[in-house]
């Protein structure tokens, strides 16, 4: 796994410059190099303090030992892909599904530190992200409350004598 994490590593771009402005477009590569450095290095922990605690390694170990470093043998390969295009949907799905891969992987070694992982995953959901609660609610929605500001348009609007809006739209169209 320090293999994978050293090709990471060689897989982050040098600088365009010697100057500190010269780094802000290494941004997104720095960014899922870290990512990507933390999630291998809590395989890589994990891994030795499992396989240490092992008295015996059967074939059925091996082959799920192999599963699981096949997916973190991608981890530099869908690293340097969001790096280069951190905005786009595809790199960023190879990513999770990279990760997930590798999170099967680990659960045909140990089911606990699987869902160990797992739980922490779901835990990170709970954060709230402050840019979602700073968003206002679309005007729509904030009429259905008895708020019609903004939402004017919604409820004036008339098209053959029916207001066009949410208010008027069940579920079998407007």
């Amino acid at each position: 796994m320090a293999v994978i994490i050293t090709i990471m590593a060689f897989s982050i771009p040098t600088p365009d410059g010697s100057t500190p402005g010269a780094l802000r477009g290494l941004a997104p590569h720095l960014l899922v190099y870290v990512l990507s450095f933390v999630m291998v290095g809590i395989y890589w922990v994990n891994h030795h303090h499992l396989l240490r605690s092992a008295e015996r390694i059967s074939g059925s170990v091996m082959w799920s030992n192999l599963f699981l470093l096949f997916w973190l043998s991608l981890f530099p390969i869908v690293t340097a892909w969001v790096g280069r295009f951190p905005r786009h949907a595809l790199p960023a799905a190879s990513y999770g599904l990279v990760g997930l891969g590798a999170g099967m992987g680990l659960a045909f070694v140990s089911s606990w530190l699987s869902y160990a992982v797992y739980a922490a995953v779901a835990v990170l959901w709970f954060i709230p992200d402050r840019r979602l609660a700073r968003t206002p609610r679309p005007a729509w929605d904030r009429a259905a409350d008895g708020d019609h500001r903004g939402a004017s348009v919604a409820w004036a609007t008339r098209t053959g004598g029916a207001a066009v809006g949410p208010a008027n739209w069940s579920h079998h169209g407007p």
